[in-house]
């Protein structure tokens, strides 16, 4: 008997499909004959977060290709001083970094995750194509300097959309419900970084040769053709996406706790016969916050008295939810205060951070690259070094550190995030201590052939004696900043996540905008005392000072975010006590 077999598209009423899910699965008719079966395509879990990573992977080689060899465009082309480059390339960066915090709101109100990176797709791939055109010889010479910042700032916003985005849209096509996925979920993001990594190490091999080498306008090009790359991968994925709807803005929510908090200041928690309102609808709850129920905590007392019910609100006949909120709505907001002293304390790690693309690179370019008879690197290309650490770090620690520490701690993730964090601050610590004596070793040798007053001469010391600062800045990346992104995308309400990715991202980018207080204090109090610090010759500079004040202030971090850390209280559903 003959039978042709023909496919169409299942509508919702033909899939058993949650809606907050938003459609798990996709559903297929298959005829064949007189029978039809429905052949369902599963949504989410590795099946679809590999096409994520592989458009982080791509975004990231476009991102660092762009942005890890500014200071020497800047210096070598456009005549900054270093110090006026540093702060220039550190305030950019803050901005990229701070700019998240905007596309999270958007995407977590009203856009959604997906709409998001398409939008912010665009907005990037345009802010790279006029970056090329501005090192061109088509833009007059007058105009190539505004252009160029034009340009660079546009590359920001695209990034402000595009990033925190990515990563919470990636960690979102793991279901927490699932056992199985909640465990893959901890290993994704080991395996996002190894992945953001090993784009920005092609990234910065590739394009920074390309830029010193052959042209500018090439080396700004190829990363053009990378987030276009990136945006084919995003699309070719796009039916096997989760994809959650955004439901409204959880500012307005977290006003209203504060609201009503401050409208009942006068009442009493559980006294005088006011009682704490109950999660009257579960389903509305759970709509809320996608399920998580949130127990009551003795933190932040003063707002429990915003689900307080009054004569008011048990005399109305409805609700206003700027008098009267629930208990999963108070212990959001008093979630998101305990997040505060943590994000404060790691403030020192993106100071420190924001080094690599800055003053180690200045260092490189003053000693002897050579590699291969005379094939010499360029000084940027040494970031190089922590991509390598970092991707067989990531590796060394998924597969076989976590093992080991989750026989021992019993935890899944074989130690704490807040544990994993702080170990990640002391080796960028440590970074600094190295660095400061390795500089000193440098100025030592200067001394010592006489190049003190020639600093365009190529030192007779290898650039391989900065490779224990790069290599220690790389394993303090794996633990903190993996730990961050981990910590801040659990420890957010779920309708906040993107919010979370932008957190993480804001440390650095904070951490940009104190690096460039930093130098502009130091300089200014250094040339007051007639000895430059970051002065154009770092021969006479003394750059090894600046990084011992650098490992002072990450020390004193470190202690701060040691005693802040064990204070904080992680975040417990009712789910989570039910099953212990």
């Amino acid at each position: 008997m003959e039978s042709s077999t023909k496919y169409s598209l299942l509508t919702k009423s033909n899939v058993d499909v949650n809606d907050d899910d938003d459609d798990q699965v996709m559903g297929l008719k298959i005829s064949s004959g007189q029978h039809e079966q429905p052949v369902q395509v599963i949504k989410g879990g590795w099946k679809s977060s590999i096409y994520i990573i592989g458009v982080e992977v791509a975004e990231r080689f476009a991102f660092y290709g762009t942005s890890g060899n500014l200071i020497t465009y800047l210096t070598d082309v456009l005549g900054e001083s270093t110090a006026k480059a540093a702060q220039n390339v550190n305030i950019w960066s803050g901005v990229a970094t701070l700019l998240p915090l905007l596309g999270a709101m958007i995407a977590d109100s009203y856009l959604g995750r997906f709409n998001t990176i398409l939008i912010s797709s665009f907005i990037y791939i345009m802010g790279l194509v006029t970056l090329t055109l501005s090192v061109s010889t088509l833009i007059p010479i007058k105009f190539q300097y505004w252009m160029f910042f034009f340009s660079l700032y546009l590359v920001a916003i695209g990034e402000g959309g595009h990033k925190p985005c990515v990563q919470t849209f990636g960690a979102e096509q793991f279901d927490e419900r699932i056992p199985e996925e909640k465990k893959a979920k901890s290993s994704f993001f080991n395996w996002w970084y190894f992945g953001l990594c090993s784009g920005s190490l092609v990234g910065m091999l590739v394009v920074f040769y390309i830029q010193e080498n052959v042209g500018w306008m090439i080396g700004f090009g190829l990363p053009a053709l990378a987030m276009v790359f990136a945006l084919i991968i995003f699309m070719l994925g796009s039916r096997f996406y989760r994809r959650h709807v955004p439901k409204g803005s959880p500012l307005v929510r977290m006003m209203q706790v504060f609201v009503a908090a401050y409208r009942k200041r006068h009442l009493c928690v559980l006294k005088d016969g006011y009682a704490l309102a109950e999660e009257e609808n579960r389903d509305d709850a759970a709509s809320a916050s996608k399920g998580q129920i949130f127990a009551s905590t003795n933190q932040f007392k003063c707002l429990d008295k915003a689900t307080i019910k009054d004569r008011m609100d048990t005399s109305s006949d409805t609700k206003s939810d700027w008098r009267l909120c629930s208990v999963t709505q108070v212990e959001q907001v008093k979630l998101l205060l305990r997040l505060v002293p943590i994000w404060l304390s790691c403030l020192s790690f993106g100071v420190v951070f924001a080094q690599g693309g800055t003053f180690f690179t200045k260092q490189g370019s003053s000693m002897d690259r050579r590699i291969v008879h005379d094939f010499r690197i360029p000084s940027a290309s040494l970031q190089v070094i922590s991509g390598l650490v970092i991707i067989s770090t990531v590796v060394i620690y998924d597969r076989m550190l976590v093992p080991i520490a989750r026989n021992w701690t019993g935890i899944q993730s074989g130690i704490t995030m807040l544990q994993r964090i702080g170990i990640g601050i002391f080796f960028a610590t440590l970074s600094m201590v190295v660095a400061a004596l390795i500089e000193a070793k440098r100025v030592q040798v200067v001394k010592q052939y006489g190049l003190i007053d020639k600093p365009d001469t190529t030192i007779p010391m290898s650039v391989c004696w900065l490779l224990p600062q790069y290599v220690l800045a790389g394993v303090a990346d794996v633990f903190t900043i993996v730990g961050l992104q981990e910590f801040f995308y659990d420890q957010m309400p779920d309708e906040m996540k993107s919010m979370g990715a932008a957190v993480y991202l804001s440390v650095m980018g904070v951490g940009s905008f104190l690096s460039s207080l930093i130098i502009s204090i130091v300089q200014f109090a250094s040339l007051r005392n007639g000895d430059e610090w970051l002065g154009n010759n770092l021969n006479r500079a003394h750059l090894d000072y600046y990084y011992w004040l650098l490992a002072g202030l990450c020390t004193l971090g470190l202690g701060v975010y040691i005693a802040v850390s064990r204070c904080y209280m992680y975040k417990k559903t009712v789910p989570d006590l039910l099953t212990r």
